[in-house]
């Protein structure tokens, strides 16, 4: 899943290619993907792409009129965006040489929207692999009118440290479960929580309102370099690059039965259901192998 670096990577990316021209044209292969109707995403055609930023781990390309809109509308609205979460299994494929042909709606192919903007045959196709569809897109006025965005917790990376310490105090809840609560705290995911942890030497399962003063100093600290370093790996990359740059600098995320980098140990794995994460014994938990809840299941 794509989290606050790479949503970070790919908005400048896009922002460098497609601000200030115009969207000449949106197709939308899957109608499912498409969470709002007013604006339509046609309204979007002959706008100007002001900006491309993120709001959590959300793409949001800010638009305004231009001289070739479509909009017959005698006042053009004066901002329009158009807001991708790109969820577990999406992704976004620049293109210099974008098809003119629109993707057949309905079709079993990846692609759920396609965006003609940039330079002449440039664009991008918003994607999503396999069957668990939840990729989203919003067209609105106010990004405000996006519930899951009005419902996020403050960035990750403008929270306070003060901040920061009376949320974990406030809830009860696992600290694992409490970075990756986008209502708590905006921008964090499964892969950068479990390299958080690992580097701040704490267990997925620790309480977050029992953390001292210095654990939470720790974490705090952690949380923003491990950010930083990762934003900064992904700086520049192409996007298509940027999947494999991130699992370059992974740790123990993804690495189950390889040894921990830092002591050696053998990175261990917890699963549920539909999602998993790692950690490192040595490091977190005093040597301590957590219970993975699916093999305890199988057991029984």
């Amino acid at each position: 899943m794509p989290e606050l670096p790479e949503v970070a990577a790919v908005a400048a990316y896009v922002d460098g290619r497609a601000a200030g021209f115009p969207i000449r044209r949106v197709d939308v292969a899957s109608l499912a993907v498409l969470k709002t109707a007013d604006p339509p995403y046609t309204a979007l055609a002959g706008r100007v792409v002001e900006s491309v930023g993120r709001i959590g781990k959300y793409l949001v390309i800010r638009t305004v009129p231009g001289p070739d809109s479509t909009n017959v509308a005698a006042e053009p609205e004066p901002v329009i965006n158009l807001v991708i979460h790109l969820s577990r299994a999406g992704w976004l494929r620049w293109s210099e040489q974008l098809s003119q042909t629109p993707p057949r709606p309905g079709g079993k192919g990846p692609i759920a929207v396609r965006v003609h903007c940039g330079l002449p045959g440039e664009g991008f196709d918003v994607t999503e692999a396999g069957t668990q569809k939840r990729l989203a897109v919003w067209v609105v006025r106010d990004v405000g009118e996006v519930d899951r965005i009005a419902s996020l917790g403050p960035d990750v990376l403008a929270m306070s440290r003060d901040e920061f310490g009376t949320i974990l105090a406030g809830t009860s809840g696992r600290i694992k479960n409490v970075l990756t609560d986008q209502r708590t705290m905006a921008g964090i995911g499964n892969a950068y929580s479990d390299e958080i942890l690992h580097d701040a030497r704490l267990s997925p399962f620790a309480s977050a309102k029992s953390l001292t003063d210095a654990q939470v100093d720790s974490l705090y600290t952690t949380m923003r370099s491990v950010l930083a370093d990762a934003i900064g790996r992904l700086e520049g990359q192409e996007v298509a690059r940027l999947k494999s740059e991130k699992r370059t600098g992974l740790k123990v995320h993804a690495r189950t039965g390889l040894p921990c980098p830092v002591c050696g140990d053998t990175i261990r794995e917890v699963s549920f259901s539909d999602r998993s994460f790692q950690y490192c014994p040595t490091c977190q938990t005093g040597g301590k192998v957590l219970a993975d809840r699916r093999m305890s299941r199988l057991l029984k």
